[in-house]
C-alpha cells in the first residue's frame, strides 16, 4: 500500500509518499498561516506524489474522543473541527491540509493519526490535574500529552535496535526539537509525559517557556500591564531559548556559550537542568530505566546536548561512549561498555509511524 503522509507545520506542509518503509518521494510546500495553496499542492501531487492508495494525516489533537487512528468521514471531520478550541494554534493547520488534500485526491481513503493518542494510556495519576472536579467534568481539563507519533515510533524502533522485546523495556523517549517533550514508556505504552493540556507544559523549548509557576502568570495579569493575548504570545513565541539567549537555534546557543556569552550560557544551563530533572521524573514513573532515547532535531544532531545531559544522570546507570556519541549517525547505540542502562539515538520518523497506523486501520492492501 502506497501511503501519502501529510504533516502540516506552522509555516509548511510536508508530504511524503511511502511504500512500506521506503520513502518514494518527499516534498515540502509553503503554507503560511495555515493556508495551503491548492494549485501548488495539485502540481506537487502530479510530480510523483499523486498516486497513493491512502492518505495519512498527522493531527495534533484528538481530545477524549479520538484515542486511536480513525478513517476520516464527515462525522470525524466535524469532530476534529470541534477540537480547534483545545489546540487553536495547531489544529487549524491540520484541518486546512486535510481539506486541501481531500479536494485534490477525492475518493482516496484518509486516516487521521493523532499526536495525543499514544498518551491515551496514561494512568489517572499522571493525566489528572489537581483542580476542581467541576472544571475537569465541564471542560475536559486533563493532561493530554503531545509528540505522540514520535514517541510511538521510538517505542517501536528502540526494541528493534537493541533486539530486545518491547515488553521487557522501560524507555525514556526524549524528543528534542523546536518543541520538546519526554515520555516514559513501559512495555510499549505511555505512562507519563511532560507536555500536558497544551504543548506549553514541560521542558524549555525553542520559543516556548515550558512549565512556569501559574501564580507568576496570575501576578502578571493582575498588575494590568499585560493582556491575555500578550501573555499567550510571550509564552508561545518569545520565551524558551529565544527569551533566555536571544536566539531559538540551539546550534547558535551552543556556539555562543562556548565563546563565553553569558546569556547563551544561562540558556544552556536552564535547558539542561530542566531536561535532566524531567528525565529523572520519567525514571521515577517507570521505577527505573533500561533505555534512554534521543530523537528530534536537537536530540539527533547535538552530541554536546546528549553528552552533557547524560553526564548528570549516572545515578540512573546511564553512561555514553564519547567516540560513539561524537560520530553518531542514524539509529545507533551510544552506551559506554560499563553502562547499566542503554542510551540510543533514533531518527524521528513520524511519517513511518503514520504510515504504519494507516496500514493498521485500513488493513492489508
Amino acid at each position: 500500500m502506497r501511503v501519502l503522509v501529510v504533516n502540516a507545520g506552522s509555516s509548511s506542509l510536508k508530504l511524503a509518499l511511502l511504500d512500506d518503509d521506503k520513502t518514494l518521494v518527499a516534498r515540502e510546500l509553503s503554507a503560511p498561516r495555515a493556508k495551503v495553496d491548492e494549485r501548488e499542492l495539485r502540481e506537487a501531487l502530479k510530480s510523483g506524489l499523486g498516486d497513493p492508495d491512502a492518505v495519512g494525516h498527522r493531527i495534533v489533537h484528538g481530545g477524549e474522543r479520538f484515542r486511536e487512528p480513525v478513517l476520516i468521514n464527515a462525522d470525524v471531520e466535524a469532530g476534529l473541527h470541534e477540537l480547534v478550541d483545545l489546540a487553536p494554534l495547531h489544529q487549524p493547520r491540520s484541518l486546512a491540509a486535510l481539506q486541501a488534500v481531500s479536494h485534490a485526491l477525492p475518493g482516496v481513503p484518509a486516516v487521521a493519526c493523532f499526536d495525543t493518542a499514544f498518551h491515551a494510556t496514561l494512568p489517572t495519576g499522571a493525566s489528572t490535574y489537581a483542580l476542581p472536579s467541576a472544571w475537569r467534568e465541564r471542560w475536559g481539563v486533563r493532561r493530554y500529552g503531545f509528540h505522540g507519533l514520535s514517541h510511538a515510533w521510538v517505542a517501536r524502533r528502540a526494541p528493534e535496535v537493541l533486539d530486545i522485546p518491547a515488553g521487557e523495556l522501560r524507555i525514556i523517549s526524549c524528543h528534542l526539537g523546536a518543541g520538546a517533550s519526554l515520555c516514559a514508556i513501559s512495555a510499549g505504552r505511555s505512562v507519563d509525559t511532560t507536555m500536558g493540556f497544551t504543548p506549553l507544559e514541560g521542558l524549555v523549548m525553542a520559543t516556548r517557556s515550558g512549565s512556569v509557576d501559574p501564580g507568576l502568570l496570575l501576578w502578571l495579569l493582575e498588575r494590568g500591564e499585560l493582556t491575555e493575548r500578550d501573555l499567550s504570545d510571550a509564552l508561545e513565541h518569545e520565551s524558551g531559548l529565544l527569551g533566555l539567549a536571544g536566539t531559538s537555534d540551539m546550534r547558535a546557543v551552543l556556539a555562543r556559550a562556548a565563546a563565553g556569552d553569558e546569556r547563551a550560557g544561562l540558556a544552556l544551563e536552564v535547558f539542561l537542568h530542566r531536561l535532566r530533572a524531567g528525565i529523572g521524573a520519567m525514571a521515577a514513573s517507570l521505577g527505573g530505566v533500561d533505555t534512554l532515547v534521543f530523537t528530534g532535531g536537537v536530540g539527533e544532531n547535538s552530541s554536546e546536548i546528549r553528552g552533557r545531559a547524560v553526564t548528570g544522570l549516572s545515578f540512573l546507570g546511564l553512561a555514553i561512549d564519547e567516540e560513539r556519541n561524537a560520530g553518531a549517525t542514524g539509529d545507533c547505540d551510544l552506551s559506554a561498555s560499563d553502562a547499566r542502562a542503554q542510551t540510543l539515538v533514533v531518527q524521528a520518523r513520524e511519517d513511518l509511524e503514520v504510515a504504519r497506523q494507516v496500514h493498521a486501520t485500513l488493513g492489508p492492501g
